[in-house]
Order: C-alpha cells, then structure tokens, then sequence
C-alpha cells in the first residue's frame, strides 16, 4: 500500500524538543524529496521544511530555521524532524509529504505550552 504514516507528536512545554517521524511505504522512498507541513487551528497549512531524495539538500521555512532540522534514512524508508526549542507557536497538526507522488500522511499533533 502506498501510504505515509507520522508519529511522534504529543505535549511538551516550552523550550522543549520533540521528533517526529514519518513511515513511508509501497513506493521507492530513495526516489524523492520530501517535505513536512504543519497546519495550526484557524490557519492555512504551511510548509516547514524539505528534504533533497539524497538527503543532501534540506530546506527550512524562515520560522523554524535553526530549531529544527530534518533528515531522513533512505534505507529505513524514514524522514525525520526534529523540533528543538519549541514554542507554543509550533502548536499544530504536522504532516509529511512527498510532493511528486502527491503522497500525505495523516498527520501528528503537537502542542506546546507555555
């Protein structure tokens, strides 16, 4: 089955760290780029950072930039974030996705309290 699948998310206080990860499955991961999104109450979904298919080449939203980074294992057909010093301003939904194969996952919530 061709699918993404996040976990990881949770609560955690402000200054806090968390790792989210994202499963990919039924399509040759080492192939793509990909990309984590996030999606607060209220708000439009937002990108947040990607990632080259050789992991190589990684890209942050100016928000984010220096907090957190991605990476990803190509032969754990893995993409990781790790979210470091976090404020309660990266409250939301957070998604993984692969754009050329118009893959999303199904989202982790994470919420961070002041």
């Amino acid at each position: 089955q061709v699918q993404l699948v996040e976990s990881g998310g949770g609560l955690v206080q402000s200054g806090g760290s968390l790792r989210l990860s994202c499963a990919a499955s039924g399509f040759i991961f080492g192939l793509y780029g990909m990309r984590w999104y996030r999606q607060a109450p209220g708000k439009e979904r937002e990108y947040v950072a990607g990632i080259g298919s050789a992991g190589d080449n990684t890209n942050y939203a100016d928000s984010v930039k220096g907090r957190f980074i991605i990476s990803r294992d190509n032969g754990r057909k893995m993409v990781f974030l790790q979210m470091n010093s976090l404020k309660p301003d990266d409250t939301a939904v957070y998604y993984c996705n692969c754009p050329d194969r118009a893959l999303w996952g199904q989202g982790s919530q994470v919420t961070v309290s002041s």
